[in-house]
């Protein structure tokens, strides 16, 4: 079943700013009460198109706290990097320390990455907010249907079945560890994984939503 709060939005420029108003409005929540927001990063257009406006917006850039859900096993600086994404169209751009930024290491291999991430966010839980997409297959971060389930907070991914085939990802519990969830869906082509999710079926998505998730959409579908 779908979250309870689900929002119908005009277009996907409706949602990118919404998902902004939202995420900004977290971010001063838990500011006011424990002086860090702590928000977990997913990678898509839609989520650039957040990132994008929220490099023009005013915040407490000092006390944001910044982390990925998954990551491909690439260089660094590869421009297909869910971290090189949000840094060039965000991060590089507001005054949040680097200290703050936390990239996962998915450079060093898809075991040693999880390995790694794992204990560096052991004592960063719960997350404030954790920003969500999901794919055409209902998969989402990089958690992809069919595959046998692992343990531990971040795992290894070594057969995406699309490219890179290596990948890194919060584990389910992992995404689901958190103060509130945003789940961002637009595209028609996202239609068929929506329906599906809705009508019961165990996609990755489904295993990693919570019921008092805020779920928006797009009406162009």
């Amino acid at each position: 079943m779908l979250p309870v709060d689900t929002r119908l939005l005009a277009d996907p420029a409706a949602v990118a700013a919404e998902a902004c108003r939202l995420i900004s409005a977290a971010a001063a929540e838990a500011i006011a009460q424990r002086r860090i927001f702590r928000l977990v990063l997913a990678g898509g257009t839609t989520p650039g198109w957040i990132y994008q406006r929220l490099a023009t917006t005013v915040q407490q850039w000092g006390a944001w706290e910044i982390f990925w859900g998954d990551e491909r096993c690439l260089p660094a600086d590869d421009p297909g990097r869910n971290s090189r994404m949000a840094q060039t169209c965000w991060l590089d751009h507001v005054a949040i320390p680097a200290a703050q930024i936390h990239p996962i290491p998915a450079e060093l291999g898809a075991a040693e990455a999880a390995a790694q991430y794992s204990a560096m966010i052991r004592n960063k839980q719960p997350f404030d907010l954790v920003l969500l997409g999901i794919g055409e297959d209902g998969h989402t971060a990089s958690l992809f249907p069919g595959r046998k389930a692992q343990t531990g907070a971040v795992i290894a991914v070594h057969d995406a079945p699309k490219p890179p085939a290596e990948r890194v990802s919060l584990n389910f519990a992992t995404l689901r560890a958190c103060r509130q969830q945003l789940v961002i869906v637009t595209g028609s082509e996202k239609a068929a994984a929506l329906a599906a999710w809705q009508h019961g079926q165990n996609l990755p998505i489904a295993q990693a939503v919570r019921r008092d998730a805020c779920l928006l959409l797009d009406a162009l579908r």
